[in-house]
């Protein structure tokens, strides 16, 4: 259950906080409709997550508008993906931003401390992939988790992977990111015994089709245990590694 809905509930058990004070909470608007958006602001409470701003295709003014109304409920962290580097300084001009380039994401607000119940491992076929691994991993942190990046392990130097097995083994979850023939996920997934999730990216020449290559091989993996998330999808991949790692039991 979402953290703050169970500190509500559990100050009405104790007695400090009222019935009423905590219906009002409750009952209050579940979107803010500002015209060219309709901003989730019980998103947190229903997931245990805000609302991510995708950045792309979005005005400067439009971004600014929904952090609006996203700070003015009471987040205090926004993360916002795909935004370019002439976006986010039109941002900053009006509100502080910590941009990522690598990432080609930003971060309103502090980063939140890991509770997470272990480590997020990011892992890379190349350096090209970066972009990816690195919105991958920042989306992880910034929804709570400590995150370990390998980057440029894939399986033609094979000796590279095998060099951080240490990492590998204790992870709670292993994002493999890699384009190509997108044989790193199977590798990984040979090899641990936590969740891997695949991301297939666009790296390669002609008839690696854009990533389809990478994400045709991905979803074939005979090995037990893998995920696979959309072309190029660092976002999703960190936001649902971050999910698998603040897993509780259900009581």
């Amino acid at each position: 259950m979402n953290s703050d809905l169970k500190t509500l509930l559990t100050g009405v058990r104790d007695g400090t906080v009222s019935v009423d004070d905590a219906l009002l909470q409750l009952k209050m608007a579940p979107f803010a409709d500002i015209g060219y958006a309709k901003v989730d602001l019980h998103r947190k409470t229903r997931q245990g997550a805000a609302e991510v701003i995708y950045g792309a295709g979005k005005t400067p003014a439009q971004i600014v508008g929904i952090l609006d109304q996203m700070c003015a409920a009471g987040q205090k962290t926004v993360l916002i993906t795909r935004l370019s580097p002439e976006s986010a300084a039109a941002v900053r001009a009006v509100c502080p931003l910590d941009y990522r380039p690598e990432a080609r994401a930003a971060l309103f607000g502090p980063m939140p401390d890991p509770t997470g119940i272990g480590t997020v491992v990011v892992a890379t076929g190349g350096t090209s992939d970066l972009p990816v691994a690195e919105e991958a991993a920042l989306t992880a942190e910034v929804h709570g988790s400590r995150v370990v990046r390998l980057y440029d392990v894939g399986v033609s130097g094979l000796h590279r992977l095998l060099a951080h097995l240490d990492e590998l083994m204790s992870a709670s979850v292993v994002i493999a990111i890699a384009g190509m023939e997108g044989a790193l996920a199977s590798v990984i997934g040979g090899l641990v015994d936590c969740p891997v999730i695949a991301v297939p990216t666009s790296v390669g020449y002609g008839a690696s089709f854009g990533g389809l290559s990478a994400l045709l091989s991905m979803l074939n993996a005979c090995a037990a245990g893998i995920s696979v998330v959309n072309i190029d999808n660092g976002f999703g991949a960190g936001f649902l590694a971050s999910r698998i790692n603040h897993m509780e039991a259900k009581k």
